[in-house]
């Protein structure tokens, strides 16, 4: 299994959309400790508290509060980091937000993303760009086998949707203005990325599974689940980031062979239900941990979802490190030390030195 070059990223100018968010804040502490120079653009945490607040991450990189949608402003911000490479985060990224919300989510999504190759197009010297979308990306079938990069995009809900139509629109600006064909030319690798179900220290979304049982366990509350029986790829945060770390490498040296789209998924024996994760969590932290499962109506979510990372595998060397119990070990350790108001920037340290270790 291939490794990061560490040195690779030393000095490397980094544009990161998206940096405010929970993935966005632990791939700007990890960029930090590589030598980075990280320039973040993205709205105002989405969250109180979040992970970039209590992480202090804006004195450890230079951040931009701006929307995505804003084309100008993203231009010109872009253009003044002149970066290196561009990895585009920034997304309305809650299936149930959708659908309250689908014309936002449509808008930050697709039109983002719209805006995102744009900027990039109007910068000189990028020589690698990522746009990170999500398993759920695909036209899903609730098939056992998993997804595939060839696999049929679609998406019931409004976020899937969006985040298909943005796999789209990196085809159609890697085809128009970066074809591979073109490389000697242009120079620039283009690649997409679609990760599983990422789970974390520091995750304060709504309507997602695990920061609801944390923030019902730290009220020592019995927290609520819906769809218990649903299975999904559960992966910690790091595994997914390595791989979009990795890609990053590949096209920055060779963009024209790696200029497509990639999975980044955990092992199937991973892909556990949401009754067994809620059952680690409580026994795991002890404390008279518990949950019941909400009966009441919800909007429809799949039931079944799993990817096929076998190119990511082969191709980059790429492969998952922590199972799913090291996993929530992890989120355990991160929850503790934030309760007992723990310095949570090196916390993220030792999990990022622990992993990188591995």
């Amino acid at each position: 299994m291939e490794a990061l070059e560490v040195n690779f990223w030393k000095h490397k100018k980094v544009f990161l959309t998206g940096h405010t968010g929970f993935k966005g804040s632990w791939l700007c502490l990890w960029l930090h400790l590589l030598g980075a120079k990280v320039t973040g653009y993205a709205l105002k945490p989405p969250t109180i508290p979040s992970l970039f607040k209590l992480c202090r991450i804006d004195e450890l990189i230079t951040s931009v509060t701006a929307d995505v949608r804003d084309l100008e402003r993203l231009k010109k911000e872009m253009k003044k980091a002149d970066p290196d490479i561009a990895i585009h985060m920034a997304a309305q990224p809650l299936v149930r937000e959708s659908y309250k919300y689908p014309v936002d989510t449509y808008s930050i999504n697709v039109m983002g993303t719209v805006n995102f190759f744009e900027a990039v197009r109007s910068c000189k010297n990028i020589k690698a760009v990522i746009n990170v979308t999500t398993d759920k990306c695909y036209e899903n079938q609730e098939k056992i086998a998993g997804y595939k990069e060839t696999d049929t995009l679609g998406g019931y809900d409004p976020y899937s949707s969006s985040k298909a139509c943005s796999e789209l629109v990196t085809s159609a600006y890697r085809n128009s203005y970066f074809n591979p064909k073109d490389y000697t030319k242009h120079g620039v690798g283009v690649a997409s990325a679609r990760a599983g179900n990422v789970i974390g220290g520091g995750d304060w979304a709504s309507d997602r599974l695990i920061p609801d049982i944390i923030r019902a366990i730290l009220k020592g509350d019995k927290f609520k689940i819906r769809n218990p029986k649903a299975v999904r790829p559960w992966q910690y945060v790091l595994e997914p980031l390595r791989g979009y770390l990795m890609l990053a490498q590949k096209l920055y040296r060779n963009g024209a062979e790696f200029s497509e789209a990639w999975n980044f998924g955990p092992n199937r024996s991973d892909a556990r239900s949401v009754e067994w994760i809620a059952k680690e969590i409580c026994k795991k932290w002890g404390q008279g941990a518990s949950f019941v499962i909400d009966k009441g109506k919800h909007p429809h979510e799949t039931n079944y979802l799993f990817l096929d990372h076998s190119k990511a595998k082969s191709k980059l060397g790429w492969g998952p490190k922590w199972d799913i119990n090291k996993a929530i070990d992890m989120i355990v350790d991160w929850t503790k030390a934030y309760s007992k108001r723990g310095k949570l920037r090196d916390t993220c340290f030792e999990q990022i030195f622990e992993y990188t270790e591995k």
